[in-house]
């Protein structure tokens, strides 16, 4: 007998030395031969064991201490855990009974326990115990749901009828059969139901040997699965069932089944070995198990190809092949071997074999959606003449047409190369629509290639409204001939279930077979442009989009050609006005403001230069036409001095301080020599500022060494800022250098053409195959794939070049010579910075110009010359007395002496170029406007003859620099900028028109995930690829390179003659920027800042403080309803009909029988009351009763009263188990599915929360009943249990609990309506009723309230950032802060209120699913009501503190802070009276308690006394009473308590305060007055110092002017 069998092959083969594992899947555990699964569903017994059995298991057998300390290392200990034991007396064998009353399944002792109770006679099961250290329990309970574990052997597999039973050895192994049954051992194995009967069913059950048929189908094999068939093998057990077992054992066959690995040609290969049977070959596909390998199916094979136990040698790519044979595919081979070894040729079959062979590497997709009632046309390009095109339709739906296939041109009915009726003859829907056109279709032709879809209209058809999808696939089937060295197609034929991903090759032989496959890019139609843009209104996709792109690249132009217009103001040199007119040595100055937060400054900053041969003057840092020193920026001065100042060693810069903004950061500082070439570099990196940094405004900064400026911090941020400012070509557009001749119109042209040419490379490429496995990231509505990424990574690849090419001719070309200025002259503040030769003065000059001028000039150049010298000169002459007229003779000898003394050669040509000016003034004087002509004479003289000593040096240096000064440009010609603006429009408009007829021939849906990929590489590019790319330059340049850029962006150019005098005025030296800030006066900016500082962090804190008590505000009425009161009423007074002050057992029947039913079960079915609000599950009853003589009765009374019942407490409280009618000798059936109403069920299991009554705390649980959907079945619960007396002398409180829903208002009400007893027989009504909205989505306010929500937790974050850093600065001495406790615990209790309000979503969200599961029972929200109650508490308490905030905030408040201060001075003597106070109002309290407590109700217990006093003190007082009780004691007692509580104490309380407070007050005006002296003073202050710097600019602005003039 031979059951139905299925045998799975498997790869094998292992090394030598290789260990076999038992291999176990990723959710399973191996220890020990078996596999554990831990499975935290919760199921029954018998359920468990049926989930273990359907995979080949049973439930864990635990055999000895190894297994169970396995076990707990991935057992949960809170949970409970089934395990595999069972009764032993079941056992269906004649084998003698286990010892004990439990055994494993499988009939085996229990050798090995882990018991935490010995099992009780009557259990049927066992599981591990949750919280017990792992111990085990047995229970007679198998009903209840627990989690279970699963062993799954490897030597012993079971199958229930029906199903599979598993055999699977590991890597190098077969299986070897020692027995196999089927029938039934034993009645734990695949039990259907507890009910059967082993006793009944023991004489019909039997088993029968199978091991014959198993190992015929299973033996040698690596794997194999077997069906328990009761067809094939009858019945033995038809009461119970039968299973089907096998056992069997792994063998090692290393000997015979190799996996080895062999290298040819620098290429590894892998060479598969392993044996099947010839029924096997013929069932099922031969393959690796691995995506990437080939698969082949065997057609029947006749006796004379295959005989019996034959061994398949797969093989993969072991040779090497030409490159004509251009193999993309995997490559495969199989051959047959007999055990000889000798091969068995398989060729010219009747059948052919198939094979598969997958695509190594994925490719796209060429579809065209293609509209059938326009005869649409596909274009495809066939790549080699030796190829198959497989055209795979889709259509929308099943039709008959006609396709024709043409080459270059379009086929009709009459002219066509190939022509086929749709659909084929096929078995499977992909057959019928597949077009197959083999080398006889083509014809070896290779080219552009027509395809027409024709539809076949039926009678009386006038449209068709079908689309079909085309997707174009070149293949091609090859295999390899071993004797020719050479690739093949003889015998081989692609085949129609060819798809982007496999290629289907049909063959008659075996050898080794290989695919190509060839990817054709989609070609538009262009003569189809008006029939595809007919189709707009129904994809306009595409379309608009790149309209829209359009549109704004020529709004962004408008705004990009007005920044260049800005940008040509700012790219100017501005030549200093305070430079001395007879100074000529000119040093440029670029000064780089750094890019940090509030960087620029306001300031007026002043430079000086410092070096080896003297230090310059100091120079006043403006521009009157543009604004200096802004952020980012770099503004470039030109510094003349006299002589040159040698090699520069520092430099100073300082600033006044004025202005709106006066801080500065300085990033660094190039000074070039013109005259030389040299450069110096300052890095300051440094703020100059009273508030930041160092404090100081006057700092001295020294040049850079070489090994400074190639530190890798600088060159590393030196190069990135210059390429993301200029070479990242997105970025580049914001923060474009203004000194660039890429201009921004430039920059975003390239943008423009290099997103439309990637939207189209994008578009082209679009299709890859979708691999299912590939998972799906998903955005709210928008889902993309890393394949999606990838396509957009590739398009930004291709197009690099084109860009590249386009942004290289803008960068490069350049610019266009204006023609007619050869020699452009600019004033010397103008926009170019060129200078200009001289002027004649004007009349105003001229007027100007005195003797006295003259001696002045000549006096300065003495003086610069005695700077120079390195030994002093006399200079008695220069030192005369005031008032004392300098003789202009004298002057000149002296400086005639000094020129004869020095021969000086260095910086004569600087000093000729002053000679000259003084005779220029000279001529413009006139010996008229001397005293003496004959001093006019001589002084002329003297300057001519000392320009004579300076003549032939002069000429010299001019020729030189004549020479020098002739540089030639380099770049592209200027028209190369036109070449530019061709591409830009080419690339754009050629990208653009096909991008759009692209997305009209794909589809909406189509177009919409293409839209998605293309914009993932829009971002990707912009935010990784050119980031990364700039970043990975400078870390190379700065690592590597270690190369400083001395021609740095960003530096205009001088242009002119540098040899030509720079027209300047005169300076003021007067003016207060020419000297830096005394100290004195830089403290006390600093401490009107720190003054300054504190008001606005004031008044920024209240704000911030306004903004955050808003958004509490709004959270916290976000979270209540005002129509929660409104619900509570509603449903509080209708279950209140009825009630009265003292209640029988039998009014509370009555209650429930009348009100109760009839607002439970209202009108409308499934709604209480009149139908606004839905019952939420069934409503139940609970009592909770005290213990039988749970108190002591007096000895005296025990006659007269038998038994006595205490009042309800924790200790005494019943929680047992019941009859009917409160009977112990009734039976209890505990495997009953509903409980009982006479069993005690714990909280736990009720899921229900402890509650407070008017009397005492109740516990959770209790003995309940649920009342039924419907007031039918709830009356006759309610009539069943009053006459069985469900409610006695025992019962202490009686609960009914319900929930409902009101839709109108969204909010869930938790109705809890309690009657309860002290132990004096009669009921008082109190109702507890709890409202909470779980669905938050519904209201039209809910966006708002979780946007204030999200602002709010913002604040709550930006309040930690801010005392984290007060933590840090104070550390400890934070703690001693009230303001910061008050801080700390509104941030704490802010996340307190955040994790219960998860809390409290997550249980309802566990509510409302158990309701859905089990809408016919009671559906608990207590826990969720008891978390929106806490959430509550929180906020109220955070809308409290944050409201005593506002008091610190209201600090700089006069009359706030003089109460604060009151209460401080005061509080010594305070806290002395509040413990007196304390002491008198606890006595009376008590003494009230004791006389009147057992009276009347106000004094019932300490805390109603206590609130009785104090009521007694704000005159709220109920005197009748007290003095009705008794009035002398009455009267006593309110007498004393008012004279001694309120005229004695609490005057002397008030007169402490008031004390303090007039103390306070004399102290206070003092502060005050200073406090508004200081705040006024502060603003004063500010405003004063901004009008003078202005008025100050404005005069020096004015007087230059005046001086130009």
């Amino acid at each position: 007998m031979s059951g139905k069998l299925t045998s799975v092959p498997f790869k094998y083969g292992i090394s030598e030395d290789e260990i076999v594992v038992l291999s176990c899947p990723e959710y399973q555990e191996g220890f020990d031969g078996s596999c554990y699964e831990f499975v935290v569903i919760q199921r029954t017994f018998l359920s468990a064991q049926s989930w273990c059995e359907r995979g080949g298991g049973h439930l864990a057998f635990i055999l000895n201490d190894e297994t169970q300390q396995f076990l707990q290392k991935h057992l949960q200990p809170e949970k409970d855990w089934w395990l595999g034991l069972a009764p032993a007396s079941v056992n269906l064998t004649l084998d003698s009974a286990a010892e004990g009353p439990l055994s494993w399944l499988d009939g085996s002792d229990v050798s090995y326990s882990n018991w935490l109770n010995d099992p009780a006679p009557g259990a049927h099961c066992a599981h591990i115990l949750r919280n017990s250290g792992f111990q085990w329990e047995a229970t007679d309970s198998c009903s209840q749901e627990l989690h279970f574990i699963c062993q799954f052997g490897s030597v012993r597999s079971i199958a229930c009828a029906d199903h599979n039973a598993t055999l699977q050895c590991g890597s190098g192994e077969v299986i070897e059969i020692d027995d196999s049954f089927y029938g039934r051992k034993t009645v734990h194995y695949c039990r259907t139901s507890s009910g059967s009967s082993a006793t009944s069913t023991q004489e019909e059950c039997s088993w029968i040997d199978v091991i014959d048929s198993v190992t015929e189908d299973c033996h040698g094999l690596q794997a194999c699965q077997i069906t328990a068939d009761v067809a094939s093998f009858g019945e033995p057990c038809p009461g119970l069932g039968s299973y089907l077992s096998v056992e069997y054992h792994c063998k090692d066959v290393t000997s015979k089944c190799l996996f080895y690995n062999y290298f040819k040609e620098n290429t590894s290969h892998e060479l598969f070995l392993f044996r099947m049977s010839p029924n096997s070959i013929q069932m099922q596909p031969i393959n690796i198990p691995d995506s990437s390998s080939a698969s082949f199916s065997f057609p029947s094979l006749g006796a004379d190809v295959l005989s019996p136990d034959m061994p398949v040698d797969v093989r993969k790519n072991p040779y090497s092949w030409r490159e004509g044979g251009n193999i993309t595919g995997a490559m495969g081979s199989l051959s047959l071997t007999r055990e000889d070894g000798s091969v068995i040729t398989v060729e010219n079959l009747s059948e052919e074999i198939q094979i598969f062979l997958p695509r190594l590497e994925e490719g796209q997709v060429n579809s065209t959606i293609l509209d059938l009632g326009n005869y649409s046309t596909l274009m495809i390009d066939v790549p080699s003449p030796d190829v198959t095109l497989v055209l795979k339709m889709e259509p929308s739906e099943d039709i008959h047409f006609l396709v024709l296939l043409g080459y270059q041109d379009y086929p009709n009915d009459k002219q066509y190369v190939a022509k086929t009726k749709m659909p084929h003859q096929g078995n499977s829907r992909e057959e019928r629509y597949t077009w197959v056109l083999g080398l006889s279709d083509l014809i070896g032709r290779v080219g552009v290639h027509y395809v027409v879809l024709m539809p076949i209209v039926e009678p009386g058809v006038k449209s068709i409204n079908v689309t079909v999808t085309v997707t174009s696939i070149a293949a091609q089937c090859k295999y390899w001939d071993e004797t020719k060295s050479t690739w093949k197609e003889d015998g081989c034929r692609v085949g129609p279930l060819t798809t982007p991903l496999v290629t289907q090759c049909l063959c008659n032989h075996l050898t080794f077979f290989g695919s190509s496959f060839f990817v054709m890019p989609n070609l538009v139609d262009v003569s189809r442009t008006a029939e595809l843009f007919a189709t707009f209104s129904d994809n306009p996709v595409v379309v608009c989009f790149v309209g829209a792109i359009f549109i704004a690249y020529l709004l962004v132009v408008v705004w990009a050609r007005r920044k260049d217009i800005q940008d040509v103001a700012k790219v100017k040199v501005t030549v200093l006005e305070d430079n001395d007119p007879l100074a000529e040595y000119r040093y440029m100055l670029n000064v780089s403001t750094g890019h940090r937060r509030g960087a620029s400054t306001s300031s007026q900053v002043t430079v000086t230069l410092l070096g080896t041969e003297g230090e310059s003057e100091p120079h006043h840092l403006t521009d009157p036409d543009k604004p200096v020193f802004e952020r980012g920026a770099v503004d470039t001065f030109l510094l003349t001095t006299p002589f040159s100042l040698g090699e520069l060693q520092s430099i100073r810069l300082w600033h006044d301080n004025s202005g709106g903004h006066p801080a500065w950061y300085i990033n660094k500082v190039v000074v070039e020599d013109l005259e030389t070439g040299q450069k110096w570099h300052f890095l300051c990196n440094s703020w100059l500022a009273i508030d930041m940094g160092e404090c100081v405004l006057d700092k001295v900064f020294t040049v850079a060494t070489e090994m400074d400026l190639k530190k890798f911090s600088n060159l590393f941020f030196m190069k990135t800022a210059k390429d993301f400012r200029d070479g990242h070509i997105w970025f580049s557009v914001i923060s474009r250098p203004p000194t660039s001749t890429f201009t921004c119109v430039q920059r975003v042209s390239c943008c423009f053409s290099l997103l439309l040419c990637t939207m189209l490379t994008n578009i082209m490429f679009w299709g890859i195959p979708t691999n299912p496995s590939e998972q799906t990231m998903d955005l709210g509505h928008i889902e993309f794939t890393w394949q999606q990424v990838m396509i957009g990574i590739q398009s930004s690849i291709i197009m690099f070049p084109v860009n590249l090419l386009i942004v290289s001719i803008f960068r490069n070309t350049r610019p266009r010579d204006k023609p007619g200025k050869s020699k452009p002259e600019v004033s010397n503040q103008g926009k170019t910075g060129r200078v200009s030769p001289s002027q004649p003065p004007s009349p105003q000059r001229d007027k100007e110009l005195t003797p006295d001028t003259v001696t002045k000039d000549i006096k300065r150049i003495a003086q610069s010359l005695s700077k120079a010298m390195k030994s002093p000169i006399p200079r008695l002459e220069l030192e005369m007395m005031p008032g004392q007229v300098t003789d202009i003779n004298t002057l000149l000898n002296l400086v005639e002496e000094i020129i004869r003394q020095q021969n000086r050669s260095g910086g004569d040509q600087y000093l000729y170029r002053q000679l000259c000016h003084v005779e220029k003034e000279l001529s413009l004087l006139g010996p008229g406007r001397f005293p003496n002509p004959d001093r006019y004479r001589r002084a002329v003289q003297q300057v001519q003859c000392m320009k004579g000593l300076l003549e032939s040096h002069h000429s010299s240096s001019k020729s030189s620099d004549g020479n020098s000064s002739s540089k030639k440009q380099g770049g592209l010609p200027w028209w190369f900028v036109f070449i530019g603006w061709i591409l830009v429009l080419a690339t754009s408009g050629v990208s653009g028109y096909f991008t759009m007829m692209y997305g009209l021939t794909y589809g909406k849906d189509r177009s919409i995930s293409w839209l998605i990929s293309m914009v993932v590489s829009f971002f990707e590019s912009l935010f990784i690829t050119q980031p990364l790319k700039v970043l990975g330059f400078a870390t190379f340049f700065a690592l590597v390179l270690k190369k400083v850029d001395q021609e740095d962006y960003g530096y205009p150019k001088f242009e002119g003659d540098l040899r030509k005098p720079v027209q300047a005025a005169r300076r003021d030296s007067t003016c207060s920027f020419y000297q830096p800030p005394p100290p004195s006066d830089i403290e006390r900016m600093k401490n009107n800042m720190i003054k300054e500082q504190k008001v606005f962090a004031l008044i920024k804190e209240i704000l911030t403080y306004m903004g955050f008590m808003w958004m509490l505000l709004l959270v916290a009425y976000g979270q209540r309803d005002p129509n929660a009161f409104f619900l509570t009423q509603h449903i509080r007074q209708s279950f209140s009909h009825g009630i009265s002050e003292s209640m029988t057992h039998r009014d509370v029947f009555t209650w429930a029988n009348t009100s109760l039913l009839r607002n439970l079960f209202g009108v409308y079915p499934g709604f209480i009351t009149d139908g606004n609000s839905k019952l939420v599950g069934n409503a139940r009853l609970r009592q909770v009763r005290v213990q039988k003589n749970s108190c002591g009765v007096a000895h005296s009374m025990r006659q007269a009263v038998p038994d006595c019942n205490a009042p309800y407490s924790w200790e005494v409280e019943d929680m047992g188990s019941y009859g009917p009618g409160w009977n112990r000798s009734v039976s209890v059936n505990t495997s009953k599915t509903l409980r009982s109403p006479w069993q005690y069920q714990t909280q736990a299991s009720l899921r229900a929360q402890p509650i407070w009554g008017s009397v005492v705390l109740y516990r959770g649980g209790g003995f309940v009943v649920e009342l039924g959907p419907d007031s039918q079945n709830a009356s006759s619960t309610l009539q069943y249990l009053f006459d069985s007396t469900w409610l006695d002398m025992f019962t202490r409180a009686v609960f009914v609990e319900f929930t409902v829903y009101n839709a109108n208002v969204n909010l869930f009400c938790i109705v809890t309506l309690m009657l309860e007893t002290a132990a004096v027989g009669a009921f008082q009504f109190r109702s507890d009723l709890q409202s909470v909205r779980l669905y938050q989505s519904t209201g039209g306010l809910h966006s708002f309230v979780m946007a204030s929500e999200v602002i709010y937790f913002l604040f709550i974050l930006y309040y930690m950032y801010v005392q984290g850093k007060l933590m840090k600065q104070q550390r400890w001495a934070y703690f001693k802060t009230k303001q910061n406790m008050l801080e700390l615990a509104i941030i704490l209790l802010s996340w307190s209120a955040l994790s219960v309000f998860i809390k409290r979503a997550l249980l309802g969200n566990r509510d409302m699913e158990y309701y859905q599961n089990h809408k016919d029972q009671f559906a608990s929200f207590h826990e969720t009501a008891i978390a929106d109650a806490i959430l509550g508490y929180l906020i109220a308490f955070l809308v409290l503190l944050a409201t005593v905030k506002l008091w610190h905030l209201l600090r700089l408040n006069p009359k706030l802070h003089m109460i604060t201060a009151t209460l401080q001075r005061a509080w010594t003597d305070i806290s002395g009276f509040l413990v007196v106070m304390t002491v008198m109002f606890l006595a009376y309290s008590i003494a009230s308690n004791l006389m009147y407590g057992w009276k009347l109700y106000s004094y019932r217990t300490i805390l109603d006394s206590a609130l009785t006093m104090v009521s007694l003190q704000l005159g709220i007082f109920n005197y009748e009473e007290v003095l009705d009780y008794n009035p002398v004691l009455g009267a006593f007692l309110i007498g004393s308590c008012i004279i001694f509580m309120t005229f004695v104490v609490l005057n002397l309380f008030i007169s402490v305060i008031l004390v303090a407070f007039s103390q306070e007050q004399i102290h206070h005006k003092q502060i005050e007055s200073k406090f508004l002296l200081n705040l006024n003073n502060i603003f004063i202050l500010s405003q004063v110092c901004n009008m003078s710097v202005v008025s100050e600019v404005k005069e020096h602005i004015e007087g230059h002017k005046a001086n130009i003039l």
